[in-house]
């Protein structure tokens, strides 16, 4: 039976040994982290995985407020056209000039399915880091967000004269403040 130090050692060694290959691959910079090259199949599937895990995780205990009442979609759905259509389309509306040349390619969230609010709330708040998604916190409330929530909740179901007269107002503010 191996002894507690000769473990030590092989952990210590094979610890040591996984260091340096990490930051020899880095150093190399081998890897191309360009927008338009896409991840290898090993490196989307770890980053999905944490991507998925965190966001549980970290949205699991949010409260959801009440968000059917017609004055929060059209809220939101005014936010929406202004800050949200350039990357994740909407009934009627199927290309931007901006989401070709995103990587990661955003959902297109006229075609998804009904959005977990806290998870939707999660991401419209914090962003998700090197996905081109912000984090809306740093300029919306949160009242703001939910109402982008509750828009996006119904998006799948509007049609694209639905989604228009919903976004209509977004025309007269260019600005980000709620």
């Amino acid at each position: 039976m191996p002894s507690v130090a000769k473990v030590g050692i092989v952990v210590a060694s094979t610890l040591l040994v996984l260091a340096i290959g990490a930051v020899t691959f880095i150093g190399s910079g081998v890897y191309n982290i360009g927008a338009d090259d896409h991840h290898t199949a090993v490196v989307l599937a770890i980053i999905k995985r944490l991507r998925e895990r965190s966001i549980a995780v970290r949205s699991s205990a949010i409260a959801v407020p009440e968000l059917d009442d017609a004055a929060h979609v059209e809220a939101g759905g005014t936010r929406y056209a202004a800050h949200c259509v350039g990357c994740h389309l909407a009934p009627g509306v199927s290309k931007s000039d901006l989401r070709p040349g995103l990587y990661p390619h955003p959902p297109d969230l006229a075609q998804g399915e009904v959005v977990n609010a806290q998870r939707a709330f999660w991401i419209i708040k914090h962003g998700i880091k090197m996905s081109a998604m912000p984090a809306w916190g740093k300029s919306l409330d949160d009242a703001t967000i939910w109402d982008i929530v509750a828009f996006v909740r119904g998006l799948p179901a509007m049609t694209p004269e639905q989604y228009r007269r919903l976004a209509q107002g977004s025309r007269e503010s260019s600005t980000i403040e709620p």
